[in-house]
Parts: C-alpha cells; structure tokens; sequence
C-alpha cells in the first residue's frame, strides 16, 4: 500500500486524526506546503543558476583550449612555408636546417619539431636525437602529406617521448597520487605524454608535396596554460562569496595541468577525477556539468572529453568553482525562513491541541483498547474516562459489547478443540488403514509374481534343461570330431557355447529367486574384508574392459554369520552393476565398516559406489522389484531382486542411495549373528 492510500485508511478508521486533522490541518500542512514549495525553488534556481555558469566557462575554456591548437597549427605552418626554410632544405646543409627549425621551435615555445620526407620518414629534427623513423601512422602527418595542414591533441607513449629527447619523457612523467573516490588503479606513475601536435606540408616551386614539418607542444605540467585558463574564466571578483575558481587538463583521468591546490601551494598533480565523473564522461563521451568531488573538496563541475587524432576519448578539459560559499548562503537563507515558519507553526499546534485536548482524551482510550485486543489481549477494556458526555457513554457500551464478545469466542474455541481432537483421531485411523492396504497390496503383487514364476519354472527346468544339454553335448561331439577343421567355424562354436550358458544361468536365476530355500548354503564365520578382495577378483574381467578406478575403504572388524558364496553372489552383482554404470570410466569405491546402534556393534555395513550417471528419482522406488531392469538388451532384471531377498533372509537389508549426475552407491547391512527371515 502505498504511503497516501495508508494515510487515506487512517483518516477512514479514526475519529481522533479527522479531529486532529481539523484542528492541525492549515499550521501542519500549509506552512510545510509553502516550505517545500520555497526548498524546491530555491534548489532548483540554484541548480540551474550554478550549471549555467560552469557551462558558460567551459565554452570559454573549449574556446581557448582550440585556439592554442589553431595557434600551434599556425605556427607549424606559416614555418613551412618560409622562404628561409626552403631555401636550407634546397642547399641540403644539415646544420642550418637544423638551426632554423631550432630556432622557429623556441620561438614558437614548441617542444620538438621534425622535417620529414615525402614517406613520411624523419629527415631533420631540431631535438637532441636525430631517427630516421617513419611518421606517417599520425593522422594529422598523413593528412600534411596529402597537403592539408592541421593541428589535434595526441598521446605519445613514454618510448615515443624517449625517442625524441630523454628529457621530455622525464617532463611528462608524473606520480600518481591516491584520491578518495577516485577508481581502482593499480599504477603509480603516469609516464604518458599529451601533445598540441601539429603537421604543414612544404611544398616546392611547382605546389608538388615534398615533405611536411611536424612540431609538438607537452601539456604535460604546462602550468601556464592552466592558469591562463582560469584567469580568463575566473577574472578577479567574478567570483562571490569568497569561491574560489579552477581549471585541470586530464590525461585520461590523471591530472597532468593544474591549479587545483593539493595543500598548501602544492598543485594537485597526479590526482585522479572521481570514478562517477570518470564513467560519465571518458566511458561514454558525455559533457558533466554538475557538482563533483575534486581531490578535497565539492566544485561546481564542467568536464568534456578531449579527442586524439584517432578519434579516442583521451583525457578532460575541466573548468569549476568551490561550491561551499554558494551551499552555505543558500542553507543560511533558507533555515533562517525555516526557523521562522516554525517558531508560527508549533505556537498554533500548542493552541490548537489545547482546545482539542478534551475531545481526544476519550477517543484515544477507545483506540488503545481496540490495538490491545489486535495485539491479542482479548481481556482489555476502556474502563472510565472521566467524560459525562456522549463519548463517555460510548466507552461504556463498547466495554460491554466486548463482554459479549469475549464469551462468545470461549464457546466457539472449545467447539474448535473438540474437532480438531476428532479431525487427528480420524486422520491416524485413515494413515493406518491406507498403510495396511499397501503392505497387503505388495505382499499380494509378490505372491502372484512368485506363484506364476514357479509355474514357469516347472516347465523351464525340463523343457530348456534338456534341449540346452543335447545342444552342448552336440557340440562338444561337433568339436572332437571336427578337431582342426572346426577353426573356420571356431568362433561361431564359441558364440554357441556362451548363449548356452547364458540360457542355463537364467534358468537358473529364475529357479533361485521363485525356490530361495533350494539353493541356501551352510552358514559360515565370514570375514567381509577377504569377501569383498575375492570378489575383486572374480570381476576383474569387467574392470579391465573399462578404465575403473578401485578405491578401497575396508575399515570392518567384525565377522559376520552368512553362506560365503551367497554374500559374493551379492557383492559381484553390485560390483558389476556398478562398472556396466561407468562405460567411459570412473571410481569404483568399496566401504565396509561395523554397524553400530545405541553404542553397540550389531554387524557391517558394506558399500559399492560407482561414478556414473546415477538413478533418476522414478527408477529408485522399483530398482529391486523383480524383472525390473534399465539395461533394455541385457540383463533379466533378477540380480538385484535376488540380492534383495538373500540380505532379507538373514535379517539384514540393502538400500540405494543416488541422485542423476552424481553416482550410486548401494549399502547391505548384515548382523553379525543372522535372525532368519521367511520374507522373500
């Protein structure tokens, strides 16, 4: 809900606010109107007021910042076309072409300055290295080859700066100081250079291009140019209240020229621009003219991006004065208009609640009452008021409509208890019913199951048996009279023989699982730890088939009571099951340990784990039902129901533990002394 339509139910519900509301409405609600009204005006005159004017000195400083471009451009070209200069490069002296662009540079207050050919490659430079590199990859070099003259900001690198005088990259190098707010930046120096850099094509007799003098102003430290800045934006007294007025060129968002003052008269080089300021306008491209923390303090703020040659956002001209003197005048004016609207205000309230003191009083006590019993206090009561009038009579027939009420609700609370004992009484009755109806359900589906696997094992004995005995024999008879001459067939003999004794052990599975108690063995002291390395070995030949790692973890001590061969029938078909779980490979891990309740050793517990793809969690309830098998052409679905019955008769039980992705692992819990169990 939201905060007027909360408001709106108050007045709705309560009698004690519309009274209020009648008696406060024109103090509480007219002077905070008119303050709100004169809070936001003044906000935003003063907004608008202080953006416009940092937006006005940025153009100014824009202006001023392309007109020492122009300037540095003007100057580069107005040298070449100098007659002087033609006149050295046509006599081809090296020294006195070295001396004019020498001398045209520290005229000009240029930092460096190149004669290249018509490749682009450097011919004659007025620094201390001479290096015949290419210089064509500058747009504004490539652009005086195609014979138009021009002058951009560009960045060099501290390598490029190397290359043209040592001392230059030691000018532009400036440490980087940690500022509050400003992003994470892991670099402690600044080694880059920003320059005015300009290029003019010379040009022979004939208007042919046959060279172009490059030259470049750093920027880096070049205080001058700041201050020029700020003295033409911020002229003495064009500031009020004691502000003060500054202006930063940013190299990326390192200050690289400066008058924002760190302490002191120490300049503010190295600091760093805030990381929303940064985000807004080097990220994005955007012009900010806002309030904006710099190195100390808030300044009415004016950044733009400056652009290389490449067109890529490379640093900032920034322009601003301190904010404080115009926040505090502000905030002076309007708390004094505050204070005063107040002092009116809380005299009127204190005037009003007087006279409405008496009328409130008994309204109040009603609405105490009526939270208490929200709270579930059903017990509470307005009691006396000291009022004669109508609301005093109020306050008494509502005490007594909560008598009534209060009775009423003892009588449905114990009709409630009643059904409820009756509701829990019924649901038992109907959770023991519906348990006992599917206990005899699956006893029934088990009973059936066994009744017609035993009618089919009658007939299979004798009907298979003897036809698979005549086959083997035939075979057999085929092999010793063929002797060699079987080689040709020798492999279609084997497939024989194994379908054979494929057919016998399903036979014979179906005849164990239908008669359990025909094939029991004698009842042996058994160690599970010689059981399970016995087993390892039967299965060896379906772990050399896939590349299964074997993790034991045999930690039992205890003996148990089983027939050996049955408990390695168990372990083998878990074993196998586990490794046909993992074609691609994976671990197999074995576990035993002693099974423990209540403090006492009642048996082991043994594990197989696998890697493999695990169970869906549909399969898991029917994993030991009888012909119940995932493995679609192979298998007859008996192995694990066997397992299930043979634990089952020795009192102990098996149990499966998987989720899809994550493996199996399927646990038998045997007692060390077996209580024998006529389920199947």
């Amino acid at each position: 809900m939201n905060p007027l339509a909360r408001v709106a139910a108050v007045f709705a519900a309560s009698v004690r606010a519309k009274l209020l509301f009648l008696a406060l409405a024109p103090l509480l609600l007219g002077f905070p109107l008119i303050m709100a009204l004169v809070w936001y005006w003044s906000n935003t005159s003063y907004h608008q007021l202080l953006t416009y004017k940092v937006g006005s000195d940025l153009v100014t400083a824009h202006e001023y910042l392309d007109r020492v471009i122009r300037g540095v451009g003007g100057s580069v070209e107005a040298l070449a076309d100098e007659h002087r200069l033609h006149a050295a490069l046509a006599g081809g002296d090296r020294v006195r072409i070295a001396e004019e662009i020498g001398r045209a540079r520290r005229r000009h207050g240029l930092d460096f300055m190149y004669v290249l050919d018509a490749d682009g490659r450097v011919r004659h430079a007025s620094a201390a290295q001479v290096r015949e590199a290419r210089h064509a990859d500058w747009p504004v070099v490539a652009g005086a080859l195609a014979g138009r003259a021009g002058s951009v900001i560009d960045v060099y690198d501290e390598a490029a700066l190397a290359a043209i005088d040592p001392s230059l990259a030691d000018r532009a190098a400036i440490n980087i100081v940690p500022t509050p707010l400003a992003a994470p930046d892991a670099r402690t120096s600044e080694g880059r250079g920003m320059m005015i850099h300009a290029a003019a094509p010379i040009a022979d007799a004939a208007g042919k291009v046959v060279g172009v003098l490059e030259g470049g102003m750093l920027l880096n430290g070049n205080l001058g140019f700041v201050d020029t800045i700020n003295a033409i934006v911020y002229r003495d007294g064009s500031l009020p209240l004691g502000s003060k007025g500054t202006a930063t060129l940013f190299l990326g968002d390192t200050r690289i020229a400066t008058n924002v003052r760190l302490f002191g008269d120490e300049r503010a080089l190295g600091t760093r621009v805030s990381q929303q300021v940064r985000e807004h306008v080097l990220e994005n491209g955007n012009t900010w003219l806002d309030t904006a923390f710099v190195v100390n303090d808030f300044y009415v703020s004016g950044y733009e991006p400056v652009t290389d040659s490449f067109g890529k956002r490379v640093g900032m001209l920034y322009v601003g004065f301190l904010e404080a003197p115009f926040r505090n005048a502000k905030e002076n004016a309007l708390a004094l208009i505050f204070a005063v609207f107040a002092v009116i205000s809380l005299i009127g309230c204190a005037w009003s609640l007087k006279w409405a003191r008496d009328i409130m009083t008994p309204i109040a006590s009603m609405n105490r009452t009526i939270a208490r019993i929200e709270r579930g206090d059903v017990a509470a009561r307005v009691g006396g008021t000291g009022s004669r009038d109508e609301l005093g009579r109020l306050a008494a027939e509502f005490d007594r409509l909560l008598d009534v009420l209060d009775d009423k609700r003892n009588e449905l609370q114990r009709w409630a208890n009643e059904l409820d004992c009756k509701v829990v009484e019924r649901t038992q009755e109907l959770k023991a019913a519906n348990e006992e109806l599917r206990q005899t359900q699956r006893q029934l589906v088990t009973s059936e199951k066994l009744a017609a696997i035993g009618e089919l094992t009658a007939g299979v004995a004798h009907e298979i048996n003897n036809p698979v005995a005549v086959i083997q024999g035939n075979l057999d008879v085929l092999r010793e009279v063929l002797g060699d001459a079987a080689a040709p067939v020798r492999q279609e003999i084997r497939l024989i023989d194994e379908q054979v004794h494929r057919i016998r052990v399903i036979v014979t599975k179906l005849l164990q699982f239908a008669r359990p108690g025909e094939f029991a063995g004698y009842v042996e002291a058994v160690d599970v730890n010689a059981v399970f390395a016995d087993c390892l070995v039967l299965a060896q030949h379906h772990l050399g088939k896939r590349n299964i790692e074997v993790v034991r973890a045999l930690a039992a001590t205890e003996w148990v009571q089983v027939n050996r061969q049955e408990l390695q029938q168990v372990l083998i078909n878990l074993i196998v099951n586990a490794v046909q779980a993992m074609p691609d490979g994976g671990t197999l891990t074995l576990t035993s340990e002693d099974w423990r309740e209540d403090g006492a050793v009642r048996g082991v517990r043994l594990a197989v784990r696998d890697s493999g793809r695990g169970i869906p969690a549909e399969d898991l309830p029917r994993v030991f039902d009888p012909f119940f098998t995932t493995k679609k052409n192979q298998g007859t679905g008996l192995g694990l129901s066997i397992s299930h019955s043979l634990v089952k008769r020795y009192g102990g039980r098996i149990a499966v533990d998987s989720a899809p992705g994550q493996g199996a692992e399927f646990s038998v819990w045997l007692l060390a002394e077996p209580v024998y169990s006529g389920e199947i």
